[in-house]
């Protein structure tokens, strides 16, 4: 995730980026790579990503501790690495913790961002204006509701995907081939979602614009959520969803 937020960042954001991985052969145009903090030198910078699996921030953060100027923050995409932890792992610097999600990776990502009580307006400004040039950026008051927007943005494309693949297997079942139930369905919802989000409209509105009384589009919805077993359904998706990030913390 860190290296696909990086390929949109250093397309759309004026600043200079610096890797450190020792693992990594090749960069994105316009960053630097270096293979160790060492490396780095008497250099100090405004923002430090930690982009790292949650398990290696205790081993790993406290290394950079010489590496952020005095009035410099953390920005984290740690999943489930809370501020506490972070602070403690690198103490003195304010927190800004990033719940991003896969579409980050075309530009057309969701965010949830949270910051620490300490973070002035210019650490939350840089963090937003990154986050911006990879889509969408929600800023939430409690470190709670990240976890919340984990349920819904983080693991959500994970539910697009499975309702797309879903779609497509029934329309196949009516007969269509693989390629044209995949045209046809992607295109639909494809569709669909940018109307919504040109017209502004509600998708409840849209919903019932496109439902003519004893219609197929009636007869469809009927079987899809007639009882509410869907929105009961995507109810218990988020909530179990947020219940494992609560346990991962």
């Amino acid at each position: 995730m860190g290296g696909a937020l990086l390929t949109q960042w250093v397309k759309a954001v004026e600043a200079e980026f610096t890797i450190v991985d020792p693992f990594l052969d090749q960069q994105p145009e316009g960053a630097r790579l270096l293979k160790k903090v060492e490396d780095i030198g008497d250099e100090q910078f405004d923002l430090l990503i930690v982009a790292i699996k949650p398990q290696m921030i205790d081993e790993i953060l406290p290394a950079y501790k010489n590496v952020l100027a005095s009035d410099g923050a953390i920005a984290s995409i740690a999943a489930g690495c809370s501020v506490q932890r972070l602070k403690k792992a690198l103490p003195g610097f304010p927190v800004v913790r990033i719940m991003p999600n896969l579409p980050s990776a075309i530009g057309a990502g969701v965010a949830g961002l949270y910051a620490s009580e300490d973070a002035g307006d210019a650490h939350k400004s840089a963090v937003q204006e990154l986050m911006e040039a990879a889509g969408t950026a929600v800023w939430v008051g409690e470190e709670d509701m990240l976890d919340r927007v984990t349920a819904v943005a983080g693991s959500g494309p994970g539910y697009v995907f499975e309702i797309a693949r879903a779609y497509i297997e029934a329309a196949q079942e009516l007969g269509f081939s693989a390629e044209q139930a995949r045209d046809l369905v992607m295109g639909t919802l494809n569709g669909s979602i940018q109307m919504v989000l040109e017209t502004g409209d509600d998708p409840e509105n849209l919903r019932n614009s496109v439902t003519s009384k004893n219609g197929t589009t009636e007869a469809g919805l009927k079987a899809l959520n007639g009882d509410g077993s869907l929105t009961k359904l995507l109810k218990a998706t988020t909530e179990a969803a947020y219940k494992r990030a609560v346990e991962l913390r």
